[in-house]
């Protein structure tokens, strides 16, 4: 492993980690209030975040996705305004580690931010909730530079299934298709992780660009309802879209999915939100690991849900997207964003070639967002901002 590992770290320096999804504006949210100077991510955080810039740098991240996530039991405004505090965060980095971090809104501005050796920072929302049920306010939040949205989290929303709730619209309602046109015209990327799988196949049909899955994995390697099944992923070559590896373990080993339910049952039990990662919800959780050892996946285990995604959907539909700060455990080799070249020297072990992996290191997702805005670019010549609300293409 030691040459694979120097190859890694060569690789990536030429080709570096798009990373599809980061949760740390909620860390900062939930630890400190938003307040950058008590968590100065410029310094080693490692006692209380997954990312700070050192340890990006190390992981050989050249662009990150900052999840600009909103919890399923905020709604409306309450939705909205979470939101608008996550994207101000986002951009309070970019503006506070100027010499380390380039906004981007493009793939042109990915390519410029790589060409002058930072790290391009971008945005993701996360949960369709977050848009309260106006195309207004998705046109808002892509120009604050929102560039894409996962169109639900944990919970089903008003017009579309998620993975891990009552599905009560066979996929997308009439509304949900709606926003997903709108997306394709102003060129926000239509992201499926945590939707049903009738959704994905729903947008799939629906969409004019090319879609992500910005943190799921294999569902015929771990059978999660958060994972995409085989034929979802064969589709994405037809739709020229990516499916970015997520590294939670609930998602990529079995063992540890049984075990992650009965850990948020404890703490739900004891009053805390089963995503809660506020020191007292982590000692209660430690607590319970002590008594009911963690199976723990490896490097190895997301390597064998690349592998598979590979061969399904093609190299060149396949991405990154690890989910740090948004998940209380990690595989071993891979605790924090440090942790990328030992994924891909454990790739080049497996025979995966240099040429294959920078397309899984940064050429297919920087292509997937340039598609995506010529896609934008030929609608919105076609059509104007869509007026659609959801109580009359619903109640229809």
């Amino acid at each position: 492993m030691t040459g694979s590992l120097a190859r890694a770290r060569a690789l990536l320096a030429e080709h570096p980690v798009v990373d599809g999804h980061n949760d740390l504006p909620w860390a900062l949210r939930q630890q400190v209030r938003y307040d950058l100077d008590r968590r100065d991510i410029a310094t080693d955080q490692s006692a209380h975040l997954h990312t700070d810039l050192p340890r990006l740098r190390a992981g050989g991240v050249g662009a990150q996705f900052w999840s600009v996530y909103v919890r399923a039991d905020l709604a409306g405004e309450a939705a909205v305004s979470a939101c608008l505090e996550q994207i101000d965060v986002a951009r309070r980095l970019a503006e506070r580690y100027p010499s380390e971090l380039r906004p981007a809104l493009t793939a042109d501005d990915m390519e410029a931010a790589r060409a002058d050796g930072r790290i391009a920072s971008l945005m993701g929302a996360e949960g369709g909730h977050s848009i309260a049920n106006s195309l207004g306010t998705l046109r808002a939040f892509h120009l604050l530079g929102v560039r894409y949205m996962t169109l639900t989290h944990n919970d089903t929303i008003d017009w579309a299934d998620s993975a891990t709730d009552e599905p009560r619209h066979d996929g997308l309602s009439a509304f949900g298709e709606e926003v997903v046109r709108e997306m394709n015209r102003v060129g926000m990327l239509v992201d499926l992780s945590h939707v049903a799988p009738s959704t994905m196949r729903g947008a799939l049909a629906v969409t004019e660009a090319p879609l992500i899955f910005s943190h799921s994995s294999a569902r015929a390697v771990c059978d999660h309802p958060r994972n995409i099944p085989d034929d979802v992923l064969a589709l994405l070559p037809g739709n020229g879209g990516v499916a970015m590896a997520t590294f939670v373990p609930t998602f990529v080993l079995p063992e540890a999915a049984v075990w992650s339910k009965r850990a948020a049952a404890h703490l739900e039990a004891h009053g805390f939100h089963a995503l809660d990662h506020t020191e007292p919800a982590m000692r209660l959780l430690a607590e319970f690991e002590a008594e009911h050892p963690r199976p723990r996946a490896t490097v190895s285990t997301v390597a064998d849900h690349l592998d598979h995604m590979r061969e399904v959907a093609g190299v060149d539909h396949i991405g990154l997207g690890g989910d740090y700060d948004g998940t209380a455990f990690l595989p071993d080799g891979l605790e924090d964003v440090s942790g990328y070249p030992r994924l891909i020297a454990e790739l080049l072990d497996r025979g995966w070639s240099p040429a294959d992996l920078s397309k899984l290191t940064w050429g297919n997702a920087v292509r997937v967002l340039r598609d995506a805005e010529a896609v934008s670019r030929d609608l919105s010549a076609r059509r104007g901002p869509s007026l659609a609300t959801i109580e009359e293409l619903d109640a229809a």
